[in-house]
Parts: C-alpha cells; structure tokens; sequence
C-alpha cells in the first residue's frame, strides 16, 4: 500500500524555532510529537533560504539561480514554471496519488495581464495537483483573496478585482495617507493599499466579498486542508500544505494574541 505524503512548508520558521530543535520560550507540542514518532533531521541544506526560489527549487527539482526571474515574485506575476513540466506533484500524480496544495504559492499565476476576474490560468492545476486553495503571492502584498483551482474565492462580478503594482488605481485608502486606519504600523514599502487594517504592497481595488481576513488565515487552511484529507483518505493522496505563518503581517487569531510572549510593547 503506497503511503500517504503530507508536506508542511512553513514561512520564516528558524531552525531553533520549534521546541524538538531547542526553543524554549515558545512550545510546539504536534510537531514536536512528529519528530518523536517519526524522524528528526540535524543537518540540513537549502537552495535558497527565501520564498518563491525555495518553492520553485522544491517543486521543480531545479537550483533557482540557473533560472533567471525566480527571485521573489509581485502578487501578479504570471506562472514561472512551464505548465507540463515535471514537477513533484506530477511525479506523484502519475503513480496514482490524489494531489493538493494549500496555502502560500508564490510561484505565480497566469500569463500576463491576468485577468483576476475570470479562469485564473495555468496553475497548479496545470502543474500535477488535481485540487489547489491557496493565496496568490504573500500576505503582505495584493491581492489578498484566496484563489480556489482556477477561480477567485467569493468574487462578486459586480466589483470586479483589479491589481497594480506600478501605479494607484481605483479610490482605496493607502497606509501611506491613511495612518489613522491601520491596526499595526507598516514597515517600509508595505504602505499602500489597506486590507483589512493592515497596509500591503502594491494597489488593488474592487472584490470586497473575496477579502481576506488576516486573522482567521490559518484556520482557513487547516480546514481546507483537513477536508482534503477527508475527502481522499481511501486513496493515496499527496498533500502541500504551505502554510503562511509566521511570515508578516503578524495578525494572531483572539485566541492566540498576547498569550505567546513575544508582543512588541
């Protein structure tokens, strides 16, 4: 019987910043009950300690640096990795596992100019996942909706989502001008259109009912992620589960702020 295969990809988590690798201040008890009953790795090695190389890198099996515009991508770059390509997913999928990927892709999305309003493609669909819920690029930057297989999440055609990262469209207030909205202060270039009380990188405009919100993110993903595994636990299935956590903007869940610590006073 083939196993099941559950990779968790996290953002921005230090080698000493899980309790089985040493932290103290923070616990994790479940990934600490993984290296336990499974196996814990002390030597380790990375093609690129960052986000859209490493992923391209994982997936691909290729050193990003022998492929130029592999840096870390805008929220409306177009696919980077050639659909019908061999990809981790597709190696997969073609030895009889069901494929998903949720959470943080950042390898891009469509052609250019995409059009977040219709069919968003090529993807991972067209990459060997047979399911895909995921955000576009990172947190911090637009668009902050989800995007399930080739739609936008919740999009109302009547407000139609647009996005720029070159210059101002549409009347939405900007961190930069609008202090006075945000509920955190933003870091240099993170100052232009607010979502969610918190200013992004880059404008967007439009799809109110498909935005975000920040703090119940990872809720979200857990739960899509759980019913994929429901819904194929008789097959064997590969799941990519990206999460977004603990990369910026930091918006803890009520029941989880102020109880780890760490709070900036």
């Amino acid at each position: 019987m083939k196993p099941n295969i559950l990779l968790i990809y996290a953002d921005d988590l230090g080698y000493g910043d899980v309790s089985c690798y040493g932290a103290t201040h923070v616990q994790t008890p479940n990934i600490d009950r993984l290296a336990r009953e499974g196996v814990r790795f002390t030597d380790a090695h990375t093609t690129s300690s960052t986000c859209t190389p490493s992923r391209y890198s994982m997936l691909t099996g290729e050193y990003a640096w022998r492929r130029r515009g592999t840096g870390v991508l805008p929220g409306d770059a177009p696919l980077i990795i050639e659909p019908g390509r061999t990809t981790m997913a597709s190696v997969l999928q073609q030895a009889g596992y069901k494929t998903g990927v949720v959470g943080k892709w950042h390898l891009g999305l469509g052609r250019t100019n995409l059009n977040w309003n219709s069919e968003i493609k090529p993807g991972p669909l067209e990459l060997g996942f047979d399911y895909c819920f995921l955000m576009p690029a990172t947190g911090d930057r637009v668009p902050c909706v989800y995007v399930e297989n080739h739609r936008v999440v919740g999009l109302d055609p009547k407000d139609p989502l647009k996005v720029s990262f070159g210059e101002y469209i549409g009347n939405e207030p900007t961190g930069n001008d609008h202090p006075e909205m945000l509920k955190m202060h933003p870091s240099h270039g993170h100052d232009f259109t607010i979502v969610n009380g918190v200013s992004r990188i880059g404008y967007s405009s439009g799809g109110k009912s498909a935005r975000w919100s920040d703090e119940d993110m990872a809720d979200t993903y857990v739960k899509r992620a759980t019913e994929f595994i429901e819904q194929n636990k008789r097959e064997p299935f590969f799941l990519y589960f990206a999460t977004h956590d603990i990369h910026v903007p930091r918006m803890p869940h009520a029941r989880f702020a102020g109880k780890s610590g760490w709070a900036r006073g």
